[in-house]
């Protein structure tokens, strides 16, 4: 079953495990000597073994993030942890460990092939994500629940399933409930599933089946409804304009508001009410629909933004390429003819093309950095200009009620109120300040929703703005040291070849 921990103490995994495993498993020919002396670049490496190391606890993997096949066997691991970061991963090897439960993979979903044999896992759970699953190795566990594989019918790509060595196997259906519940499968125990076994399965379980089924369907369709609204809702979110396409923005404005409910009382306000809501969801709905539509102008301008920045850098990328290669054909013209080699002439051209190239880095930097303020102006008077609030219609709504509320304090005053009031309502006509008091706490109540929802608008807008800038900067930045970088580094190069030629001369 699983391993039993090993007398030598447990192994971490630690920077000079990894070096040591790298280093063998690497090419070892001239490619591999360079490679030790640069040092290993981690993130490129695809493949790494490290079974039969005496691992205790998985850790330090997560600069390998173009591995795509990893052997953990025959270690003591305990936990599945510290893979997060290895998103690219294909095939996995976590057999002959001590493992008590799946866990861990949820970012692993490019997983293929996925051998968990010989551990102590006695439910197969949370590996939901892994739907590009093709074979699955989890023989010789503590699995006892047969009913515990209908998990695996969502692996819709599941091929080869191995199960032998568990409790489950030893139950006389075993084979057949399998056949049933994942059609799919094309292998079972190392073994091809026949087609009499599948009608076995079929006969005996297909009302249960089919039920499932028709109760998946319907999951489906509600997941997919889930889905489709919060797609709808995500695509508002991009727009900043996230419910404001209906009553949301009018409802918030009267949730907390303590003095609505009494005001509702005066006469003539029930008609005020009904009036109110329609013209404000038509105008939530105009600031939505020009949410949606400044997000398909800011969509351009961003796409037309790095386009042209593409355009100019490969253009830039073209010049500099072509003053290399005209040096490179001088050079070679000179080193192969009969002339004798002028080394301070070379020099000199050596200066001009070093010159040369970063006259053209320094074009291009002035040219981008033009590109990026005509962008970034345009983009600020997008989010300037976005969105129109509703202060007008709440002001308009305050004024009448406020009218209302003086009329029937005089009506009070005279005795002439004829409808029946609560209490508290009647309490608001003690005087003018308290009926006044309870129409502007109404009304700041209202203005302070609007505000609110338009700080939040303008905040999300200029927080998109601000990271879309920075990260525009600093991708300049890093692509112009990249490039005088390598101006210098091929510069350095010819130098060197100058000297070699030198030497040769003498």
């Amino acid at each position: 079953m699983s391993r039993l921990y090993d007398t030598a103490e447990p192994s971490l995994v630690d920077e000079e495990l990894l070096q040591k495993a790298v280093e063998e498993q690497g090419p070892q020919d001239q490619a591999g000597q360079i490679a030790k002396e640069e040092g290993m670049q981690y993130d490129e490496v695809s493949q790494l073994r490290l079974d039969y190391k005496n691992i205790l606890k998985i850790d330090h993997l997560w600069q390998f993030t173009s591995l795509t096949k990893l052997q953990l066997d025959n270690n003591i691991i305990e936990k599945i942890e510290g893979l997060g970061r290895l998103t690219n991963l294909k095939w996995l090897d976590l057999s002959f460990n001590n493992i008590e439960g799946i866990e861990g993979l949820d970012t692993l979903v490019k997983l293929e092939d996925l051998s968990l044999c010989n551990n102590r896992i006695s439910v197969i759970e949370n590996m939901d994500t892994l739907l590009n699953l093709h074979v699955l190795s989890i023989g010789n566990n503590f699995l006892a629940q047969l009913e515990n594989v209908i998990y695996l019918r969502k692996f819709k790509n599941l091929r080869t399933l191995n199960l032998a060595g568990n409790p489950i196997c030893k139950e006389d259906r075993y084979k057949i409930f399998v056949a049933a519940y994942l059609p799919e499968l094309v292998y079972l125990d190392f073994r091809l599933l026949d087609e009499q076994t599948r009608e076995q399965a079929f006969g005996k379980y297909q009302y249960a089946i089919e039920e499932m089924r028709h109760n998946e369907a319907q999951e489906r369709r509600a997941m997919d409804a889930r889905q489709e609204q919060e797609d709808e809702l995500q695509l508002h979110r991009d727009a900043f304009v996230e419910l404001l396409n209906g009553p949301y923005l009018f409802d918030s404005m009267y949730a907390d508001d303590a003095e609505a409910a009494k005001l509702a009382y005066l006469p003539g306000v029930s008609v005020l009410l009904e009036t109110y809501p329609s013209p404000y969801s038509v105008l939530s709905v105009s600031v939505f629909e020009i949410g949606l539509a400044q997000r398909g102008r800011r969509e351009d301008e961003v796409k037309s933004f790095f386009d042209c920045s593409r355009e100019a850098v490969d253009d830039n990328q073209q010049r500099a390429a072509q003053i290399a290669a005209d040096f490179e054909k001088a050079r070679r013209q000179v080193r192969h003819g009969t002339v004798a080699f002028k080394v301070m002439s070379r020099r000199d051209e050596i200066n001009q093309l070093c010159d040369s190239l970063m006259t053209q880095e320094l074009q291009l930097v002035d040219q981008l950095e033009d590109i990026i303020k005509d962008f970034e102006r345009n983009i600020s008077d997008m989010v300037a200009g976005f969105i129109e609030v509703c202060r007008d219609l709440e002001n308009h709504h305050h004024e009448k009620l406020l009218e209302i509320a003086v009329a029937t304090l005089e009506r009070v005053a005279k005795n002439e109120l004829e409808e029946d009031m609560p209490d508290d309502v009647r309490m608001l006509f003690v005087d003018k300040d308290t009926v006044i008091n309870a129409v502007s706490a109404s009304h700041d109540t209202h203005l302070m929703k609007i505000d609110n929802r338009e700080d939040e608008l303008m905040t999300s807008c200029n927080s998109w703005m601000s990271a879309l800038m920075k990260s525009v900067q600093d991708e300049e930045v890093k692509r112009n040291r990249k490039r005088i970088s390598e101006i210098h580094n091929y510069i350095d190069y010819v130098r060197d070849q100058l000297d070699e030629m030198q030497h040769e001369h003498h």
